[in-house]
């Protein structure tokens, strides 16, 4: 099968998730190219694949702009020949869905992943409603990665809506005692470990964290460890001054800080298929997050889940996470037995055999 694989946006994991599906679809045998803005498949080596993964430059930005006009040509030339023509998020579906029509002869089939949640203000959100409604009823299949994403797009009007799998890549740890791993962020004997794992950015609900230490601060011997980097990082070290909360930045030994933490903790105002949590579960962790986007459907009953937004209420289930060894160790149980059930590549394999060839 020819698949053109197609996104507009290099942050986060909606980048991360167009590569490594072409990755798995390259290696299972489909001829892939990778297309969006160049730091999105610059990082696809031509051996990533056996060299199947071919990629193209194609500059879709965030918001509509001239550059749009060449930007569907080449979609128009790399869609030919193409079986399937899978976009990731509403601007590169979109243009994937003005792309292919009228176009003459055999058209590909269109599927479109929705990945996030539109917020801002009021002419963001009408924007994002007429992408919605344009893609929903263009595009041949949608796939959303939360349960509240799908039914979105069903009421915009998609024929064909299904829940996307996005399973978090597999990253083991490297065996460093947790001892070790403590001390070297510079945690005292004895102090616990709040760990958080997020791009510093507005969705991941840093303000909440921090409201959440500041109740906290009344509790000694704990630290907050937030890990990632991004838009937010000097205003969340300025509203974090005097509060026990290291920023640690980007770390390549997440898998290590998961299995040293005492709490994992998710503060996001929404997520799909959140990797960080799937990462989490994974370890053994016990996580408390907000209950919010899809969040709920990755973790089962393996969190201890807050309503997004409260801080009063987040910072009382770490509270009991952290006073209580019990119920951490219930977690932990807990979060081990809802890795197994997370899916695997082969079950993303088959998803995607089944969404193109309209048997979903």
């Amino acid at each position: 099968m020819r698949v053109l694989q197609l996104t507009g946006s290099s942050a986060g994991g909606v980048a991360r998730h167009a590569r490594e599906i072409s990755t798995l679809l390259a290696e299972a045998g489909d001829d892939v190219v990778l297309a969006g803005p160049a730091d999105v498949v610059a990082p696809v080596a031509t051996d990533q694949a056996g060299g199947r993964v071919r990629t193209a430059v194609v500059d879709i930005a965030d918001r509509p702009r001239p550059q749009d006009l060449p930007a569907m040509a080449a979609l128009r030339r790399l869609a030919a020949g193409a079986d399937v023509v899978h976009a990731h998020g509403l601007r590169a579906g979109a243009l994937a869905v003005l792309a292919l029509r009228g176009r003459p002869g055999r058209r590909p089939r269109l599927v479109v992943t929705v990945h996030n949640l539109t917020v801002g203000g009021a002419r963001v959100r009408v924007v994002a409603a007429v992408l919605e409604a344009l893609v929903a009823r263009g595009a041949d299949a949608v796939l959303g990665v939360s349960g509240d994403l799908v039914e979105r797009m069903g009421t915009r009007g998609a024929r064909d809506v299904a829940r996307a799998l996005v399973p978090a890549p597999e990253r083991a740890a490297s065996g460093a005692a947790p001892a070790q791993v403590r001390r070297a962020l510079g945690l005292a004997e004895g102090e616990r470990l709040l760990l958080t794992v997020a791009r510093l950015a507005p969705q991941k609900g840093l303000d909440l964290l921090v409201d959440a230490a500041r109740t906290l601060a009344a509790d000694a011997g704990w630290r907050w460890v937030v890990v990632g980097d991004g838009p937010l990082r000097e205003s969340l070290a300025a509203r974090t001054r005097g509060l026990p909360v290291i920023l640690a930045g980007r770390r390549d030994d997440v898998p290590d800080l998961l299995a040293a933490a005492d709490v994992v903790v998710s503060t996001a105002t929404w997520e799909g298929q959140p990797i960080a949590v799937q990462e989490a579960l994974r370890a053994g962790a016990a996580l408390v997050a907000t209950d919010v986007g899809g969040t709920r459907e990755v973790t089962g009953d393996a969190a201890l889940l807050v309503p997004g937004g409260d801080a009063h209420a987040l910072a009382a289930a770490v509270r009991e996470a952290l006073r209580d060894e019990s119920r951490r160790d219930a977690l932990r149980a807990a979060a081990r037995r809802r890795a197994a059930e997370l899916p695997e590549p082969a079950a993303v394999l088959a998803q995607l055999r089944a969404v193109y060839a309209g048997r979903a």
